[in-house]
């Protein structure tokens, strides 16, 4: 088989013989003689010619132009068979395999004749042209091939033969296949042993390809982003897909440096020859000229840090340094595999002579960096090793649902650390209740509602990182409760209980099955036992319940029948607006219940005007400003439910006014009669047309007639009787005020 491999390389090297004719028009011309029956190790040469045109077609570019010419296809011994199948010309691989694989050989090798045809078919004598030959033996036909491919050389216009010797040994054949090549300038290659073909192959391809294009590329080092050219001589190494291409390349005038390169992906790197200090860079070539900068970094200045060796988790710690000092410049601890501007906990240089530096939570080592503002470059750093502090818990090993328990603690009582209860496993920053460490030691934290097992934990602030912890188990308690199964809707009613006590614990009546913190009403449990409670305003069945405050967890409850609540409301039926009219009632009289008048369909809490029940029955109620229907309600203080109502008719009031139409503005005052219903704080008063309010008035409680004051201009306006209520005007005359006095 390592002739077939050789064979199958070889033919594999047209695309790059192709390509290197610069998109030439190309003729592939294949030997189907009688002897491509013959067989390398037990396969037939056809059969590997088919299988390696297929593979490269699959590969070749369908916009170049390729064709296919035959000899030796369809007759034996005559030797005019060559044929022209596919004519060259774009995407024409599928049409070429088809005829290979349609390939039946039998007749003899006029491969120099297979030649001149394809070059004529290319129109060698017009444009370039190239013939790849693929031949396993020796010309049978033409006596002369390399008197033939002299003339298609000479005759050309860029003729190229590029010959395939497919397990060729005949040195006559080899020979020949040796002058066509040379003759017109291609490549000869043979397939006798893989290796070397495989080295040959190389040479050829690589003396086949054209000279690439090169684009020149400068190269410039800068100090910084941004920053002016290096100042010093830079040298550079540019390396690329081949590997190391230039290597400590120097301007040879100036500070930049330039380069003619391939296309392709390459990489730079830019050395200051003064400080050693490097930088490196990736850039991609194209066919456009480029300048490609590479940024060194700044030189630092010096700096040093100096602190103690070892330092308790959490601590912290003085610091002495020395440096730049700019003001954004830090002080910081990391651990030694984080970037330079990655840090656990830093300190502004000038804040850091009295504040210092906050070291992390965690034992192990870590490393002191002082970090340049400028660009975050670490100027000098200090190694320093977090030592573990001893903390201690002392705890109940049991203690009741939401008590509060006291915790003796033993810790560093840095700022913020806590004492918490959570629930196992959970991280350090969940917790149910906590209390801070510096409110004391011990101190006291309440337990969870909810019976359990849970951790008590000193917690440090930082990162709430747990220093300690003890287990403790949360027990169940309970809670009793009596009070009446039945009462009226809106009633205060007596509940007796006991139960835990705890800060803000309450007694509530809520809906059953809705949540603990859900409610109709409630009563703190510091009121006693036993204490009142308001019920629902809406009868129906509910629970009254003791709650844990904390989470409202619901540690008793008793079902309690509400029952609706009877009022009656007695008033006349008819009445005037504004009118105080008296009205008899019967209700439970709860405290803050009153009757109210509404507009017919309003809700209970809204209304014009209301008396509390508490003036006794009857009691007087105002009437509604403007005429109309309304309603009369008993209104249950408790979410303004109406317990009863009882429809009125509300009708015009009026007012008559006498006075003169034209006074004096010298008189200061006119002299008014009226006719009205002289309810408290009704008056008359002088208005400006088309306005509201009024400039002047008097009471009527005043008297009949009324004096009003006259306003402090002249011109046209009105006397007006107002109602007190809602300002409304009854009656009006016009009233014209002169500067002059009337005759």
């Amino acid at each position: 088989m390592r002739s077939l491999s050789a064979l199958l390389f070889c033919l594999t090297l047209i695309p790059s013989l192709i390509a290197a004719q610069e998109r030439s028009n190309t003729i592939l011309v294949l030997d189907g003689s009688g002897s491509m029956w013959g067989q390398i190790d037990g396969v037939n040469k056809i059969v590997i010619a088919r299988t390696v045109v297929g593979q490269i077609l699959a590969d070749f570019p369908a916009n170049e132009n390729l064709g296919l010419t035959v000899y030796g296809h369809r007759e034996r011994g005559n030797c005019a068979d060559i044929e022209t199948i596919v004519a060259p010309g774009p995407d024409t691989a599928a049409e070429i395999l088809d005829a290979v694989n349609a390939i039946n050989p039998r007749g003899k090798t006029p491969m120099t004749d297979a030649i001149i045809a394809a070059a004529q078919a290319l129109r060698y004598t017009e444009e370039a042209a190239t013939v790849i030959l693929v031949s396993d033996g020796i010309e049978t036909c033409n006596p002369d091939p390399c008197a033939a491919a002299r003339a298609l050389e000479e005759a050309g216009i860029d003729f190229t033969a590029h010959v395939v010797g497919f397990d060729v040994t005949e040195a006559d054949a080899l020979a020949q296949m040796q002058c066509i090549a040379d003759e017109t300038g291609g490549q000869f290659l043979t397939a006798s042993n893989a290796d070397e073909l495989s080295e040959a192959l190389s040479i050829v391809a690589a003396t086949a390809q054209p000279a690439p294009d090169l684009t020149l590329i400068d190269f410039r080092a800068t100090r910084g982003e941004g920053g002016p050219d290096a100042s010093s001589v830079v040298v550079w190494d540019i390396t690329g897909a081949e590997g190391l291409l230039i290597e400590g390349g120097t301007a040879t005038t100036g500070k930049a440096y330039s380069a003619e390169l391939e296309p392709g992906n390459y990489t730079v790197i830019a050395r200051s020859v003064a400080d050693g200090i490097e930088a490196t860079t990736g850039f991609v070539v194209t066919e456009a000229a480029q300048t490609v900068t590479v940024v060194l970094p700044v030189p630092q200045p010096d700096a040093t840090i100096t602190a103690q060796e070892t330092a308790a988790v959490g601590s912290t710690i003085p610091v002495e340094w020395t440096g730049p000092n700019v003001d954004r410049d830090y002080v910081s601890v990391a651990s030694a595999d984080q970037s330079d501007t990655s840090y656990i906990n830093y300190t502004y240089i000038p804040e850091l002579a009295d504040s210092g530096l906050l070291m992390p939570p965690v034992p192990g080592p870590y490393e002191l960096r002082y970090v340049s503002s400028a660009d975050g470059a670490v100027l000098a750093t200090r190694a320093i090793t977090m030592t573990p502090i001893k903390v201690a818990l002392k705890v109940p090993a049991t203690a009741s649902a939401g008590e509060a328990v006291t915790i003796g603690w033993d810790g560093p009582n840095y700022q913020r650390d806590y004492v918490s209860v959570a629930t196992p496993n959970s991280n350090g920053g969940n917790y149910i209740n906590y209390t801070y460490t510096e409110n004391s030691d011990p101190l006291t934290i309440v337990m969870p509602p909810e019976a359990g097992d849970y951790e008590v934990r000193y917690v440090m602030a930082q990162d709430n990182t747990i220093m300690a912890r003890a287990q403790i188990s949360v027990q169940e308690v309970g809670a009793k409760l009596a009070a009446p199964d039945t009462a009226a809707a809106g009633e205060t009613v007596s509940v007796e209980w006991t139960g835990p006590g705890y800060d803000r614990d309450y007694i509530s009546v809520a809906k059953v099955g809705v949540a603990g913190g859900q409610y109709e009403n409630y009563t703190y449990v510091q009121e006693g036992s036993p204490l009142g409670i308001l019920m629902p305003s809406e009868p129906g069945t509910y629970e009254i319940r003791y709650i844990i405050a904390q989470d409202n967890v619901v540690l008793s409850s008793q079902t309690i029948t509400v029952d609706t609540v009877a009022a009656s409301v007695t008033a006349p039926s008819v009445a005037v607006m504004g009118a105080s009219v008296p009205v008899e009632w019967t209700g439970p009289a709860y405290p803050r219940d009153y009757i109210s008048v509404a507009r017919v369909g309003d809700s209970g809490g809204q209304y014009l005007n209301y008396t509390y029940v508490q003036d006794g029955s009857p009691l007087q109620l105002m009437m509604p400003s403007q005429a109309g229907d309304y309603e009369i309600r008993y209104i249950l203080a408790q979410d303004n439910v109406i317990l009863f109502s009882q429809a009125v008719t509300v009708g015009q009031v009026n007012a008559q006014l006498v006075a003169p139409s034209s006074i004096s503005l010298a008189d200061g005052n006119v002299i008014v009669g009226w006719d009205g219903p002289d309810y408290a704080r009704d008056y008359i008063a002088i208005s400006k047309p088309g306005e509201s309010g009024y400039q002047t008035y008097t009471y009527t409680s005043s008297g009949n007639p009324v004096t009003v004051p006259l306003p402090e201009a002249a011109g046209d306006y009105e006397i007006r009787y107002f109602m007190a209520q809602d300002s409304v005007v009854l009656g009006a005359i016009p009233l014209s005020i002169t500067v002059s006095a009337i005759e």
